[in-house]
Protein backbone atom coordinates (compact mmCIF):
# COMPACT_ATOMS: atom_id res chain seq x y z
CA UNK A 1 0.00 0.00 0.00
CA UNK A 2 2.50 2.34 0.73
CA UNK A 3 4.59 1.97 -2.42
CA UNK A 4 0.60 2.81 -4.54
CA UNK A 5 0.28 5.55 -2.46
CA UNK A 6 3.87 7.35 -3.07
CA UNK A 7 3.59 5.54 -7.17
CA UNK A 8 0.18 7.44 -6.73
CA UNK A 9 1.65 11.16 -5.60
CA UNK A 10 4.86 11.06 -8.16
CA UNK A 11 2.20 10.52 -10.77
CA UNK A 12 -0.37 12.61 -9.45
CA UNK A 13 1.56 16.27 -10.15
CA UNK A 14 2.19 15.56 -14.37
CA UNK A 15 -0.98 13.79 -14.87
CA UNK A 16 -2.93 16.97 -13.10
CA UNK A 17 -0.90 18.97 -15.04
CA UNK A 18 -1.62 17.44 -18.24
CA UNK A 19 -5.75 17.00 -17.89
CA UNK A 20 -5.75 20.94 -16.99
CA UNK A 21 -3.50 21.54 -19.68
CA UNK A 22 -5.89 20.10 -22.20
CA UNK A 23 -9.11 21.44 -20.29
CA UNK A 24 -7.82 24.98 -20.89
CA UNK A 25 -6.58 24.73 -24.10
CA UNK A 26 -9.84 23.04 -25.57
CA UNK A 27 -11.58 25.44 -23.99
CA UNK A 28 -9.58 28.21 -25.98
CA UNK A 29 -9.97 25.91 -29.20
CA UNK A 30 -13.45 26.16 -28.99
CA UNK A 31 -13.11 30.27 -28.45
CA UNK A 32 -11.62 30.59 -31.59
CA UNK A 33 -14.51 28.31 -33.22
CA UNK A 34 -12.77 25.03 -33.79
CA UNK A 35 -13.93 21.60 -32.38
CA UNK A 36 -11.37 20.69 -29.72
CA UNK A 37 -11.92 16.98 -30.39
CA UNK A 38 -11.05 17.75 -34.58
CA UNK A 39 -8.09 19.13 -32.91
CA UNK A 40 -7.30 16.05 -30.71
CA UNK A 41 -7.93 14.33 -33.44
CA UNK A 42 -5.62 15.86 -36.25
CA UNK A 43 -2.73 16.16 -33.42
CA UNK A 44 -2.80 12.04 -32.92
CA UNK A 45 -2.78 11.56 -36.94
CA UNK A 46 0.51 10.08 -38.17
CA UNK A 47 -0.47 9.44 -41.36
CA UNK A 48 -2.31 6.76 -43.76
CA UNK A 49 0.99 4.61 -44.84
CA UNK A 50 3.61 3.01 -43.38
CA UNK A 51 5.93 5.38 -43.96
CA UNK A 52 3.62 8.22 -43.16
CA UNK A 53 3.52 6.58 -39.71
CA UNK A 54 7.53 5.97 -39.11
CA UNK A 55 8.01 9.11 -40.42
CA UNK A 56 6.03 10.97 -37.48
CA UNK A 57 7.75 8.62 -34.61
CA UNK A 58 11.06 9.80 -36.04
CA UNK A 59 10.38 13.82 -35.94
CA UNK A 60 9.09 12.90 -32.42
CA UNK A 61 12.24 10.92 -31.20
CA UNK A 62 14.24 13.35 -32.73
CA UNK A 63 12.74 16.25 -31.24
CA UNK A 64 12.42 14.28 -27.71
CA UNK A 65 16.34 13.62 -27.80
CA UNK A 66 17.81 17.32 -27.15
CA UNK A 67 14.93 18.01 -24.87
CA UNK A 68 15.43 15.44 -23.14
CA UNK A 69 19.46 16.23 -22.26
CA UNK A 70 18.17 19.77 -21.54
CA UNK A 71 15.79 18.70 -19.17
CA UNK A 72 18.37 16.32 -17.25
CA UNK A 73 20.91 18.89 -17.35
CA UNK A 74 18.44 21.28 -15.67
CA UNK A 75 17.15 18.73 -12.96
CA UNK A 76 21.09 18.23 -12.02
CA UNK A 77 20.75 21.53 -10.57
CA UNK A 78 17.66 21.30 -9.64
CA UNK A 79 18.66 18.63 -7.29
CA UNK A 80 21.11 20.67 -5.73
CA UNK A 81 18.67 23.10 -5.35
CA UNK A 82 20.53 25.44 -8.16
CA UNK A 83 17.92 26.98 -10.48
CA UNK A 84 20.70 26.16 -13.99
CA UNK A 85 18.46 28.75 -16.54
CA UNK A 86 21.70 29.46 -18.33
CA UNK A 87 21.07 26.34 -20.45
CA UNK A 88 20.06 28.46 -23.41
CA UNK A 89 23.21 30.14 -23.29
CA UNK A 90 25.12 26.94 -22.58
CA UNK A 91 24.18 24.66 -25.29
CA UNK A 92 24.25 27.54 -27.42
CA UNK A 93 27.93 28.61 -26.84
CA UNK A 94 29.21 24.82 -27.03
CA UNK A 95 27.53 23.85 -30.32
CA UNK A 96 29.10 26.90 -32.15
CA UNK A 97 32.65 25.94 -30.78
CA UNK A 98 31.87 22.00 -31.24
CA UNK A 99 30.86 22.98 -34.95
CA UNK A 100 34.47 25.14 -35.45
CA UNK A 101 36.52 22.55 -33.83
CA UNK A 102 35.15 19.77 -35.65
CA UNK A 103 35.18 21.33 -39.37
CA UNK A 104 39.01 22.58 -38.79
CA UNK A 105 40.03 19.01 -37.78
CA UNK A 106 40.33 15.96 -39.74
CA UNK A 107 40.38 12.36 -38.03
CA UNK A 108 38.63 8.86 -38.35
CA UNK A 109 35.00 8.52 -37.54
CA UNK A 110 34.69 7.86 -34.02
CA UNK A 111 37.97 10.33 -32.77
CA UNK A 112 36.20 13.05 -35.07
CA UNK A 113 32.81 12.87 -33.35
CA UNK A 114 34.44 11.97 -29.98
CA UNK A 115 36.34 14.93 -30.26
CA UNK A 116 33.21 17.22 -31.29
CA UNK A 117 31.47 16.09 -28.01
CA UNK A 118 34.17 16.32 -25.43
CA UNK A 119 34.66 20.11 -26.95
CA UNK A 120 30.50 20.95 -26.70
CA UNK A 121 30.80 19.28 -23.24
CA UNK A 122 33.84 21.14 -21.54
CA UNK A 123 32.52 24.52 -23.00
CA UNK A 124 29.13 23.87 -21.30
CA UNK A 125 31.08 23.26 -18.45
CA UNK A 126 32.85 25.94 -18.32
CA UNK A 127 30.08 28.50 -19.22
CA UNK A 128 27.85 26.97 -15.83
CA UNK A 129 31.49 27.03 -13.95
CA UNK A 130 31.74 30.68 -14.19
CA UNK A 131 27.86 30.83 -12.64
CA UNK A 132 29.44 28.48 -9.38
CA UNK A 133 32.66 30.59 -8.99
CA UNK A 134 30.24 33.90 -8.87
CA UNK A 135 27.62 31.38 -6.11
CA UNK A 136 30.46 30.16 -3.93
CA UNK A 137 32.99 33.31 -4.16
CA UNK A 138 30.10 36.75 -4.09
CA UNK A 139 26.89 34.98 -3.14
CA UNK A 140 25.39 36.08 -6.44
CA UNK A 141 22.12 34.38 -7.10
CA UNK A 142 22.84 31.81 -9.40
CA UNK A 143 19.04 32.80 -11.15
CA UNK A 144 20.66 36.25 -12.32
CA UNK A 145 24.36 35.56 -13.37
CA UNK A 146 22.83 32.62 -15.06
CA UNK A 147 20.18 34.96 -17.31
CA UNK A 148 23.24 37.74 -17.51
CA UNK A 149 25.38 35.15 -19.05
CA UNK A 150 23.00 33.85 -21.58
CA UNK A 151 23.33 37.40 -22.99
CA UNK A 152 26.54 37.17 -22.61
CA UNK A 153 26.89 33.70 -24.30
CA UNK A 154 24.12 34.63 -27.23
CA UNK A 155 26.03 37.58 -28.32
CA UNK A 156 29.75 35.75 -28.50
CA UNK A 157 28.00 33.08 -30.71
CA UNK A 158 26.55 36.09 -33.30
CA UNK A 159 30.05 37.91 -33.45
CA UNK A 160 31.54 34.53 -33.89
CA UNK A 161 29.21 32.99 -36.97
CA UNK A 162 29.18 36.49 -38.55
CA UNK A 163 32.56 37.08 -37.87
CA UNK A 164 35.70 34.74 -37.17
CA UNK A 165 34.08 31.39 -37.80
CA UNK A 166 31.80 32.60 -41.16
CA UNK A 167 32.26 29.54 -43.58
CA UNK A 168 29.07 30.60 -45.95
CA UNK A 169 29.91 33.04 -48.81
CA UNK A 170 29.12 36.83 -48.21
CA UNK A 171 25.85 37.45 -49.65
CA UNK A 172 24.07 33.98 -48.31
CA UNK A 173 20.49 34.48 -46.60
CA UNK A 174 21.91 31.80 -44.12
CA UNK A 175 25.08 32.16 -42.34
CA UNK A 176 26.55 29.29 -41.05
CA UNK A 177 29.95 27.92 -39.78
CA UNK A 178 31.96 25.75 -41.99
CA UNK A 179 30.55 22.24 -42.49
CA UNK A 180 32.19 19.29 -40.53
CA UNK A 181 33.48 16.68 -42.89
CA UNK A 182 31.62 13.65 -43.01
CA UNK A 183 34.24 11.50 -40.33
CA UNK A 184 31.91 13.87 -38.11
CA UNK A 185 29.01 13.08 -38.64
CA UNK A 186 26.92 10.65 -36.12
CA UNK A 187 25.19 7.74 -37.35
CA UNK A 188 21.51 7.02 -37.28
CA UNK A 189 19.44 4.26 -36.76
CA UNK A 190 17.54 4.03 -40.00
CA UNK A 191 18.95 0.67 -39.98
CA UNK A 192 17.66 -0.34 -36.72
CA UNK A 193 14.09 0.93 -37.74
CA UNK A 194 14.57 -1.88 -40.70
CA UNK A 195 15.58 -4.59 -38.20
CA UNK A 196 12.65 -3.92 -36.34
CA UNK A 197 9.83 -4.14 -39.36
CA UNK A 198 9.01 -1.07 -40.08
CA UNK A 199 8.45 1.46 -42.87
CA UNK A 200 11.82 3.71 -43.83
CA UNK A 201 11.06 6.93 -42.91
CA UNK A 202 12.13 9.75 -45.32
CA UNK A 203 14.86 11.44 -42.84
CA UNK A 204 17.12 9.60 -40.19
CA UNK A 205 16.49 8.65 -36.76
CA UNK A 206 19.38 10.43 -34.68
CA UNK A 207 22.04 8.09 -33.55
CA UNK A 208 22.77 10.77 -30.76
CA UNK A 209 19.71 8.72 -28.66
CA UNK A 210 21.87 6.34 -28.15
CA UNK A 211 24.23 8.81 -26.20
CA UNK A 212 21.15 10.15 -24.44
CA UNK A 213 20.06 7.08 -23.04
CA UNK A 214 23.43 6.17 -22.02
CA UNK A 215 23.70 9.53 -20.23
CA UNK A 216 20.79 9.41 -18.39
CA UNK A 217 21.25 6.29 -17.64
CA UNK A 218 24.60 7.80 -16.02
CA UNK A 219 23.27 10.56 -14.34
CA UNK A 220 20.36 8.42 -12.62
CA UNK A 221 23.35 5.67 -11.05
CA UNK A 222 25.29 9.33 -10.15
CA UNK A 223 22.45 10.67 -8.47
CA UNK A 224 20.78 7.57 -7.02
CA UNK A 225 23.68 5.12 -5.94
CA UNK A 226 26.68 6.90 -5.30
CA UNK A 227 28.27 8.82 -2.21
CA UNK A 228 28.19 11.89 -4.34
CA UNK A 229 24.88 11.79 -5.24
CA UNK A 230 23.95 11.86 -1.29
CA UNK A 231 25.74 14.24 -1.09
CA UNK A 232 24.07 16.15 -3.42
CA UNK A 233 20.55 15.41 -2.29
CA UNK A 234 21.64 16.15 1.10
CA UNK A 235 23.48 19.68 0.03
CA UNK A 236 20.28 20.71 -1.33
CA UNK A 237 17.76 19.54 1.40
CA UNK A 238 19.95 21.60 3.83
CA UNK A 239 23.16 22.92 3.20
CA UNK A 240 23.60 23.55 6.84
CA UNK A 241 22.85 20.26 8.00
CA UNK A 242 24.91 18.23 5.28
CA UNK A 243 28.34 20.84 5.99
CA UNK A 244 27.44 19.47 9.95
CA UNK A 245 27.58 15.92 8.20
CA UNK A 246 30.98 16.62 6.81
CA UNK A 247 29.50 17.75 3.28
CA UNK A 248 31.57 20.40 1.48
CA UNK A 249 28.48 22.12 0.15
CA UNK A 250 30.22 25.21 -1.50
CA UNK A 251 32.62 22.55 -3.61
CA UNK A 252 28.95 20.42 -4.22
CA UNK A 253 27.95 23.86 -6.08
CA UNK A 254 30.98 24.30 -7.99
CA UNK A 255 30.58 20.58 -8.88
CA UNK A 256 26.81 20.42 -9.83
CA UNK A 257 26.67 22.89 -11.83
CA UNK A 258 29.92 21.94 -14.03
CA UNK A 259 27.78 18.42 -14.44
CA UNK A 260 24.99 20.40 -15.32
CA UNK A 261 26.78 22.64 -18.29
CA UNK A 262 28.14 19.51 -19.58
CA UNK A 263 25.15 17.89 -20.01
CA UNK A 264 24.25 21.32 -21.37
CA UNK A 265 26.59 21.11 -24.04
CA UNK A 266 25.55 18.13 -25.38
CA UNK A 267 21.83 19.35 -25.82
CA UNK A 268 22.97 20.96 -29.66
CA UNK A 269 24.89 18.09 -31.05
CA UNK A 270 21.94 16.01 -31.91
CA UNK A 271 21.06 18.63 -34.56
CA UNK A 272 24.71 19.56 -35.41
CA UNK A 273 25.81 15.90 -35.95
CA UNK A 274 22.65 14.33 -36.79
CA UNK A 275 21.25 16.39 -39.27
CA UNK A 276 22.62 19.93 -40.27
CA UNK A 277 26.43 19.72 -39.54
CA UNK A 278 27.21 23.17 -39.23
CA UNK A 279 26.19 25.51 -36.69
CA UNK A 280 23.97 28.84 -38.51
CA UNK A 281 20.95 31.41 -37.84
CA UNK A 282 18.50 29.06 -38.23
CA UNK A 283 19.79 26.65 -35.54
CA UNK A 284 17.01 25.13 -32.96
CA UNK A 285 17.34 27.47 -30.61
CA UNK A 286 14.75 27.96 -27.09
CA UNK A 287 15.65 24.40 -26.14
CA UNK A 288 17.54 25.41 -22.75
CA UNK A 289 13.90 27.32 -22.14
CA UNK A 290 12.22 24.12 -22.12
CA UNK A 291 14.14 22.08 -20.88
CA UNK A 292 13.07 23.70 -17.68
CA UNK A 293 9.66 23.04 -18.46
CA UNK A 294 10.46 18.86 -18.94
CA UNK A 295 12.51 18.36 -16.12
CA UNK A 296 9.57 19.69 -14.02
CA UNK A 297 7.01 17.66 -15.54
CA UNK A 298 9.25 14.51 -14.98
CA UNK A 299 9.98 15.23 -11.37
CA UNK A 300 13.70 15.14 -11.96
CA UNK A 301 13.74 11.76 -12.65
CA UNK A 302 15.77 10.75 -16.10
CA UNK A 303 12.47 8.24 -16.55
CA UNK A 304 10.04 11.17 -16.12
CA UNK A 305 12.15 13.86 -18.11
CA UNK A 306 12.08 11.33 -21.15
CA UNK A 307 8.30 10.44 -21.17
CA UNK A 308 7.87 14.69 -20.62
CA UNK A 309 10.28 15.13 -23.86
CA UNK A 310 8.58 12.62 -25.98
CA UNK A 311 5.60 14.54 -24.57
CA UNK A 312 6.87 18.13 -26.12
CA UNK A 313 8.58 16.08 -28.96
CA UNK A 314 4.46 15.09 -29.92
CA UNK A 315 3.36 18.72 -29.31
CA UNK A 316 5.81 20.03 -31.73
CA UNK A 317 4.95 17.28 -34.26
CA UNK A 318 1.39 18.33 -34.16
CA UNK A 319 1.91 21.85 -35.02
CA UNK A 320 2.38 21.57 -38.53
CA UNK A 321 -0.78 19.20 -38.97
CA UNK A 322 -3.14 21.31 -36.82
CA UNK A 323 -2.28 24.20 -39.53
CA UNK A 324 -2.98 22.59 -42.44
CA UNK A 325 -6.53 21.84 -40.81
CA UNK A 326 -6.98 25.60 -39.97
CA UNK A 327 -6.28 25.11 -36.48
CA UNK A 328 -3.61 27.63 -35.09
CA UNK A 329 -0.99 26.13 -34.09
CA UNK A 330 -0.12 28.35 -30.99
CA UNK A 331 -2.40 26.26 -29.67
CA UNK A 332 0.46 24.33 -28.91
CA UNK A 333 2.31 27.03 -27.30
CA UNK A 334 -1.02 27.44 -24.90
CA UNK A 335 -0.86 23.49 -23.82
CA UNK A 336 2.90 23.71 -23.61
CA UNK A 337 2.29 26.68 -20.83
CA UNK A 338 -0.64 25.65 -19.27
CA UNK A 339 1.61 22.62 -18.63
CA UNK A 340 4.23 24.42 -16.84
CA UNK A 341 1.93 26.23 -15.11
CA UNK A 342 -0.28 23.67 -14.11
CA UNK A 343 2.68 21.04 -13.06
CA UNK A 344 4.15 24.24 -10.73
CA UNK A 345 1.20 24.41 -8.51
CA UNK A 346 0.50 20.56 -8.68
CA UNK A 347 3.91 20.07 -7.59
CA UNK A 348 3.13 21.99 -4.63
CA UNK A 349 0.21 20.62 -3.58
CA UNK A 350 1.61 17.10 -4.17
CA UNK A 351 4.65 17.95 -1.74
CA UNK A 352 2.15 19.06 1.04
CA UNK A 353 0.38 15.79 0.45
CA UNK A 354 3.74 13.59 1.37
CA UNK A 355 4.51 15.99 3.69
CA UNK A 356 1.23 15.06 5.45
CA UNK A 357 1.29 11.55 4.53
CA UNK A 358 4.82 11.73 6.44
CA UNK A 359 3.40 13.64 9.22
CA UNK A 360 0.61 10.94 9.66
CA UNK A 361 2.91 8.08 9.72
CA UNK A 362 5.39 9.10 12.88
CA UNK A 363 2.17 10.17 14.54
CA UNK A 364 1.13 6.73 14.31
CA UNK A 365 4.33 4.67 14.73
CA UNK A 366 6.39 7.81 17.02
CA UNK A 367 9.77 6.61 17.85
CA UNK A 368 11.25 3.89 20.87
CA UNK A 369 12.75 5.88 23.47
CA UNK A 370 16.33 5.86 23.38
CA UNK A 371 16.73 4.65 20.17
CA UNK A 372 18.23 7.96 19.33
CA UNK A 373 15.78 8.98 16.15
CA UNK A 374 13.35 11.56 15.87
CA UNK A 375 12.04 10.67 12.36
CA UNK A 376 13.39 7.50 11.04
CA UNK A 377 15.71 9.29 9.07
CA UNK A 378 13.92 8.83 5.78
CA UNK A 379 11.98 11.36 3.99
CA UNK A 380 8.61 10.16 2.37
CA UNK A 381 10.29 9.08 -1.03
CA UNK A 382 12.74 6.83 1.05
CA UNK A 383 15.60 9.15 1.00
CA UNK A 384 16.47 11.71 2.60
CA UNK A 385 14.32 13.72 5.37
CA UNK A 386 13.11 17.24 4.53
CA UNK A 387 14.94 20.02 6.32
CA UNK A 388 12.69 21.62 8.82
CA UNK A 389 15.64 23.94 9.68
CA UNK A 390 19.24 23.77 11.48
CA UNK A 391 19.03 21.72 14.82
CA UNK A 392 15.82 20.46 14.27
CA UNK A 393 17.46 16.58 14.13
CA UNK A 394 15.67 15.54 10.87
CA UNK A 395 18.35 17.20 8.37
CA UNK A 396 19.74 14.84 5.61
CA UNK A 397 22.84 12.28 7.00
CA UNK A 398 22.26 13.76 10.60
CA UNK A 399 20.10 12.61 13.28
CA UNK A 400 20.16 14.23 16.80
CA UNK A 401 18.63 12.47 19.65
CA UNK A 402 18.45 14.06 23.46
CA UNK A 403 18.86 11.62 26.29
CA UNK A 404 17.14 12.06 29.68
CA UNK A 405 20.06 13.73 31.06
CA UNK A 406 19.70 16.46 28.31
CA UNK A 407 22.98 15.27 26.32
CA UNK A 408 22.74 15.38 22.49
CA UNK A 409 24.17 13.00 20.38
CA UNK A 410 25.18 13.69 16.92
CA UNK A 411 25.37 10.69 14.18
CA UNK A 412 26.12 10.80 10.80
CA UNK A 413 23.19 8.74 8.73
CA UNK A 414 23.91 5.47 7.56
CA UNK A 415 22.95 6.51 3.70
CA UNK A 416 20.34 7.47 1.09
Amino acid sequence: MNLLRRLGLALFAPVLAIVVALLISGVVISLIGQNPFDAVRVMFDFGDTPGQQTQGIVVVLNRAVPLFLAGLAVSVAFRMGLFNIGVEGQYRLATIMAAAVGAAVALPGPLHVLLIIVVAMAVGAIWAGIVAVLKVTRGVSEVISSIMLNFIALGIASFLLTGPLRGSPEGAQIITTTPIPESGWFPGLNGLLGALGLAQPRTQLYGFLVVAVVAGIVVSVLIKRTRFGFDLRASGLSPSAATASGVDARGMVIKTMLISGAIAGLIGLPDLLGDQHSYGTEFTAGLGFLGIAVALLGRNSPLGIAFGALLFGFLDRAAIPLQFADIPASVVTIIQGTIVLSVVVANEVSRRLTRRSAERGNAVAPPTAGDGSTGGGQGPDGGPPPDDGPGSGTGPGLRTATGAGGRSDHREGAGA
